[in-house]
């Protein structure tokens, strides 16, 4: 009898190999994992993940400068900030002025720069208006020359010399950019119509403002190119065209459609472009240096100037500087959001304690009745508990009254316990006490109370049994007390504002004014992101200093 030894790899009862057995079972027990917490999953990421992606990138996205002003932000990146930009520069704003003007887009372009400097919004504002009568002088002249430059056939049947080109190639500048934005579609070869490659040679100016015009009025109003009447901009880029030698060269020779109309026009005395002069009738501060630094400074798709906004810095011509000394509010903001917040959770651990102990230490009988008594407030509306403290602590208030009806106040002299830091913190400690009663409760309830029998009969006094045995036990429900009210506090912003008056307010309660008052979600983003980082830091120390995975919830 021979002995036989198999080498081969060890086989599961299908014959295949056991390793990738095992590891088919393993990856199907995975997938079933997966498919379970899917929907958690699934839930966290869209209202939890997602909303904080966006606020991250809220906090840096400028976009709206380069899309609403693409023409002039490229004609700025020479301008060295001595004076006020030359003419080809406020040309370049005419055009896209007119179509933000025409999108209803400058006023939100304004209210941006406008955070950053004073005055702007009221700029864009009025010259939006104005940019309709400084084309319309263009186009009473070619008027005068001929009346059919005021009918839509004529343009279209004048624009189409030459064979057609893409679209993109005939927008003005990434004027597009704003289009696309407004229609939230990619303009393609469906346009209706597209100025030919021939005259768009000939009036490069014309056929990128007529494109513009044409590109508006079919994707964003919807309309027909072949019966509306071109903006006053296109009237004055072809005035624009005119005023070049070599354009009046080419159109004598040019035989497509509209060419003796086009040669007729250039024989006419057309009023000069001056756009730098119209726009001075139209608003004086567009002579102002600051605003076009300002426009310039903010002109990339993304910024750190809210961030630096929010460090109560900001961004100048000559690099980073702090803001002047009466509008550096956001640091002390901050501070007293840590110091209060940091005042509550002491409050509530001097407040919760006994009140757990003696939840722990009663028979659960009655500790189940005292435990109504913690949750009651939770039954109770937020507003009604912030609105009750208040009538408590005003100066004609419940406590005032009964302190001056026992004589330890004088009534002229009555307590300013409202609209200050102590009623904000007097508020919420109130409401923010079960959050740390309740982890206190939980981790106390498991210290054995033969613990400190034992110590007292090992000769220690009632403190040191306490101080020694039971107090180390509690730590961990204390830290997770701490921990769930801090982060509360730090995030709270109805109760201050109703409370707080205006030293007892929190960062959140600025957040929240910069999202539904002022509109600057970009300042309210970077806001949330450093109190995210802040709580972030003060979590890892934390964890370094106590250890997170001491902290219990029982």
């Amino acid at each position: 009898m021979s002995d036989s030894t198999n080498t081969g790899p060890m086989l599961a009862a299908d014959g295949t190999p056991l390793k990738r057995s095992l590891r088919r079972a393993l990856r199907a027990q995975k997938m079933r994992a997966l498919a379970l917490i899917a929907p958690l999953l699934l839930f966290v990421l869209l209202t939890f993940i997602a909303p904080i992606i966006d606020m991250l990138f809220r906090s840096v996205e400028n976009q709206i400068v380069g899309n609403t002003l693409p023409m002039t932000v490229e004609e700025l990146r020479d301008w060295d900030s001595g004076d006020a930009p030359d003419e080809q520069v406020f040309r370049a704003l005419f055009f896209d002025l007119f179509l933000a003007a025409e999108a209803k887009e400058h006023t939100k372009l304004g209210s941006r720069l406008n955070y950053e400097k004073s005055g702007i919004s009221s700029l864009f504002r009025t010259s939006g208006r104005d940019m309709s009568d400084v084309g319309e002088v263009f186009q009473d002249a070619l008027l005068e020359v001929d009346p059919a430059f005021d009918e839509a056939a004529t343009w279209v049947e004048m624009m189409s010399g030459g064979a057609g080109a893409e679209p993109n190639e005939r927008l003005m500048s990434n004027q597009i950019a704003l289009l696309e934005a407004l229609e939230a579609t990619e303009f393609s070869g469906d346009a209706e119509f597209q100025p030919g490659a021939a005259i768009s040679d000939i009036l490069p100016n014309t056929a990128r403002a007529y494109s513009a015009f044409a590109a508006f009025t079919q994707f964003v109003d919807g309309k027909s190119v072949t019966k509306e009447e071109p903006w006053e901009a296109v009237h004055a880029a072809l005035a624009l065209d005119l005023e070049d030698p070599a354009t009046k060269t080419a159109i004598e020779t040019y035989a497509g459609p509209g060419g003796d109309l086009l040669r007729a026009a250039a024989a006419a005395q057309l009023p000069p472009v001056a756009m730098r002069e119209a726009f001075f009738e139209s608003n004086k501060e567009w002579a102002n240096v600051t605003f076009w630094e300002t426009i310039k400074t903010y002109s990339p798709p993304y910024t750190t100037g809210y961030f630096l906004n929010a460090v109560d810095m900001e961004k100048t011509p000559q690099g980073i500087a702090l803001r002047s000394e009466d509008e550096r509010i956001y640091g002390i903001l901050f501070q007293r959001t840590m110091f209060m917040s940091l005042m509550i959770t002491f409050s509530c651990v001097a407040l919760g304690y006994p009140v757990a102990w003696i939840l722990a230490n009663l028979p659960s009988r009655t500790a189940n009745l005292l435990m109504i008594l913690v949750l009651l407030p939770f039954w109770t509306s937020l507003l009604v508990r912030t609105s009750a403290w208040k009538v408590m602590l005003q100066q004609q208030g419940v406590i005032n009254d009964v302190l001056v009806w026992l004589g330890l106040v004088a009534d002229e002299s009555r307590l300013v316990m409202i609209n200050n830091q102590f009623g904000t913190i007097v508020a919420m400690t109130h409401i923010l006490l079960p959050f740390m009663i309740l982890p206190m409760y939980s981790v106390m309830q498991t210290i054995p109370p033969t613990y400190l029998r034992a110590a007292k009969s090992l000769g220690a006094n009632n403190w040191t049994a306490f101080w020694r045995v039971y107090f180390p036990q509690s730590v961990p429900g204390i830290g997770a007390g701490s921990i769930l009210v801090f982060i509360l506090a730090i995030g709270y912003y109805i109760t201050p504002e109703i409370v707080g008056g205006t030293t007892g307010t929190f960062i959140s309660n600025r957040i929240a004014y910069h999202i539904s008052s002022s509109l600057n979600w970009g300042l309210a983003a970077a806001l949330g992101t450093i109190l995210l980082a802040v709580v972030l830091i003060l979590y890892w120390a934390y964890d370094k200093i106590v250890g997170i995975d001491n902290v219990k919830l029982g």
